[in-house]
């Protein structure tokens, strides 16, 4: 079953409610995607551990719903500009 990706910003946003959250659908199947998560909860913490935080907001989705997630993070005064 494929995962919406308002549901994916939800989710994300319950763990880390200050986050920016871009989502896109990368192959159109709502299974895989690339997400750009923005929040200051990632603010000296490694990127591995920036990753974790969202990984675990998604941690019942991932494998099932979800299949593929390509994860980019960052702090606001770090994020690209889009």
């Amino acid at each position: 079953m494929a995962m919406k990706a308002d549901e994916i910003e939800r989710l994300i946003k319950a763990s880390l409610p200050d986050a920016v959250v871009m989502i896109k659908d990368l192959a159109g199947d709502g299974d895989h995607y690339s997400a750009l998560v923005i929040s200051e909860a990632f603010r000296g913490k490694s990127r591995i551990q920036q990753h974790q935080l969202v990984y675990a907001a998604l941690r019942d989705s991932l494998g099932g719903e979800l299949h593929a997630l390509a994860l980019h993070t960052a702090t606001p005064d770090t994020a690209p500009v889009h």
